[in-house]
């Protein structure tokens, strides 16, 4: 009897280990099968289609003809921060390539001209992309002039005309203002500094830090980014394809041959001057972006130049238009 109660007890520890195990068995089918195959093909079989990796920064690198000190950590790892937002910002970083192709040859030649390094080209595009844009602060146009500074070096600012946004009338008004800087700074990296945070706070910075080079001083955000976002924009833009953007020559925007009108006196109405010059408004607009009203009194018999683009660039449709030749009044 002994016997036989040991072995219905064995018989029953046995078969309820069994069911324990067969219980275990059918929770981890349902919960933790399904999970453990698909983490398994996510960390190791599974393949991107592609690969992204870091540029490396040249073993030299110069601004304006100045060494930049990247054997210097914290300069390299600034320059590094600048190189990976331009390069993977691709959009932007295409437009900016696009653009450039159309406006750099106008740019290039003033620069030439009043002795300003090439490099500076590409201030205009940490600027404003090359697009005529207006600051929460009031600074305006391709260079982003404040009106006061604008008026210092020469544009007309005023309710039918502001040359801000004149690309070669405002270039010429950048190049005489950083001549004046580097006068003072003897340093193009310092110039450029300045440009962004301005003159009196950069020299007050360096003589309280009792540093004369931009590399050396501890500034605020945006103008401790500003020369290092230039620098990399140049290794960028002059190299593409070392970045990964492969840009092709029939992408970029191509230089719109024009004709310059010279006008001395009022005109009633632009849209007509327009037609009357075989293009619509919306593309004497876009060639003329500093006049700001739909006509010009110009009470000063001031010389202006309009640009007309030249050659069959467009089709367009007109309907038969009388023109009215009085003046404004």
């Amino acid at each position: 009897m002994k016997n036989l109660k040991m072995s219905n007890i064995i018989k029953g520890v046995v078969v309820g280990f069994v069911s324990l195990f067969a219980i275990f068995g059918f929770y981890n089918l349902f919960v933790y099968s399904g999970g453990k195959d698909k983490s398994e093909i996510k960390t190791n079989n599974y393949k991107p289609d592609y690969f992204v990796q870091a540029f490396p920064i040249p073993d030299e690198v110069f601004f304006a003809e100045e060494e930049v000190p990247i054997y210097n950590f914290d300069v390299k790892e600034a320059l590094d921060l600048e190189l990976l937002k331009i390069s993977f910002w691709h959009s932007e970083t295409f437009l900016y390539l696009k653009r450039a192709n159309r406006f750099f040859p106008v740019i290039e030649p003033i620069l030439k001209k009043y002795q300003i390094p090439d490099d500076f080209k590409f201030l205009s595009i940490a600027e404003s992309g090359l697009v005529n844009v207006s600051s929460p602060a009031g600074a305006k146009g391709y260079w982003q002039f404040m009106e006061s500074t604008a008026k210092e070096y020469g544009l007309t600012v005023n309710e039918e005309v502001d040359e801000r946004y004149n690309l070669e009338k405002s270039t010429e008004a950048a190049c005489k203002y950083l001549k004046n800087a580097y006068r003072k700074f003897k340093s193009w990296s310092m110039v450029a500094a300045m440009y962004n945070a301005g003159g009196g706070r950069i020299e007050k910075t360096a003589n309280e830090q009792k540093q004369n080079s931009y590399y050396d001083l501890l500034l605020n955000q945006e103008t401790g980014r500003y020369v290092y976002r230039i620098i990399a924009l140049k290794l960028v833009m002059s190299r593409p394809n070392d970045y990964g953007l492969s840009v092709k020559d029939e992408d970029l925007y191509s230089v719109i041959e024009t004709k310059d009108i010279e006008i001395d006196s009022s005109i009633v109405n632009l849209v007509d001057f327009a037609i009357k010059n075989k293009i619509n408004y919306k593309l004497f607009k876009y060639f003329n972006p500093w006049l700001r009203q739909n006509y010009l009194k110009n009470s000063a018999k001031k010389k202006y130049i309009f640009k007309i683009p030249t050659g069959n660039q467009r089709k367009f449709n007109f309907i038969n238009v009388q023109f009215d030749t009085t003046s404004v009044k």
